[in-house]
């Protein structure tokens, strides 16, 4: 929901410092990729270093290139050390200390118990929740849409490419919007069936507009601020007004307005940006790490709300 919002603002900030962070301005550090490059990165080299690189590294998508900005990268953060500088970040991002294939394990690690936890749930909610109930399928739309958000995340930490970049922005943006959709059915879409499908049908034109000119006009990192911004803002009023309107009368809504403020609330340790420690955990992973019990609390919640409409419903065939 809307710690979604604050993860792609940071991300949005970083990206936009990525053609040039300080660390890959530095003169020595540009030196030793060109002659780590010339040096190991072509003919006979270049087949000593594939013939050497562990299996799982090249199915990763780790190159000869990658290798030398790496190497590289710590030269440059031992030499700013032993100098009494302050640790510079490289392309937009604080060095990591590499493990296996994961570029920033405790990040990847990380966004993959995210969507554990995610499966989790979902099995819990098909195993609980009949499919009778009105916000069934819409609820385990969410799930799956989650699901996929937090594999490409997964992926995006293990292994920067600009692929992975951009489907990590994208489907992060589709589980807000996603996420505002869930509101409108549980708000308005329940009573008035019409008017939800007119507003999906809206969402999707705005995800595929916003999509398509970020893929096919120019990645313009503003615009997807802005946009991001602009939706998780609808998306954090809409669901804190209906949870403020509705705690006296629904109880299980409580849980709702929790996952609400603490999302807020942990998005604040986004802006707490330095060096992560142990070159392994960073403010991003540790927001990563604490919003894992949130999003099984909010799952609880649909659990709630979904057996809470089916009994509603239930008993108003009778009275029919």
């Amino acid at each position: 929901m809307a710690g979604r919002t604050a993860r792609l603002v940071l991300l949005a900030g970083a990206a936009a410092l990525a053609s040039g962070s300080q660390g890959d301005r530095e003169p020595v550090y540009r030196d030793c990729v060109h002659r780590c490059e010339e040096r190991n990165c072509s003919g006979g080299a270049l087949r000593h270093f594939r013939s050497r690189q562990p299996i799982y590294m090249s199915l990763a998508g780790w190159t000869c290139q990658d290798d030398c900005k790496y190497e590289c990268m710590w030269v440059t953060v031992g030499l700013y050390l032993k100098e009494g500088h302050k640790v510079p970040q490289f392309h937009g991002k604080w060095p990591f200390s590499r493990f296996l294939f994961f570029q920033e394990p405790a990040s990847a690690m990380a966004s993959f118990l995210n969507g554990l936890a995610s499966l989790v749930m979902l099995c819990r909610y098909h195993t609980s929740v009949p499919a009778s109930s009105p916000m069934y399928p819409t609820c385990v739309a969410f799930a799956w849409v989650s699901l996929n958000a937090w594999f490409w995340s997964t992926v995006f930490h293990t292994k920067d490419t600009d692929l992975t970049e951009k489907m990590d922005y994208f489907c992060a943006s589709t589980v807000i919007l996603h996420s505002i959709y869930l509101c409108c059915v549980r708000t308005v879409g329940l009573q008035h069936p019409a008017v939800a499908s007119a507003f999906r049908a809206l969402l999707l034109l705005l995800l595929t507009a916003h999509v398509s000119y970020l893929s096919l006009v120019r990645f313009d990192y503003g615009y997807n601020l802005a946009a991001n911004v602009a939706i998780g803002l609808v998306n954090v009023v809409w669901w804190l007004a209906w949870c403020l309107w509705n705690r006296r009368r629904l109880p299980h809504v409580r849980k709702c307005l929790v996952v609400v403020l603490l999302l807020q609330g942990l998005s604040l340790l986004e802006l707490l940006d330095f060096p992560p420690f142990f070159w392994v955990l960073d403010a991003h992973a540790i927001w990563h790490i604490s919003t894992i019990p949130v999003h099984a609390l909010f799952f609880s919640f649909l659990e709630d709300d979904s057996l809470y409409l089916l009994k509603e419903s239930e008993a108003k065939f009778k009275l029919d």
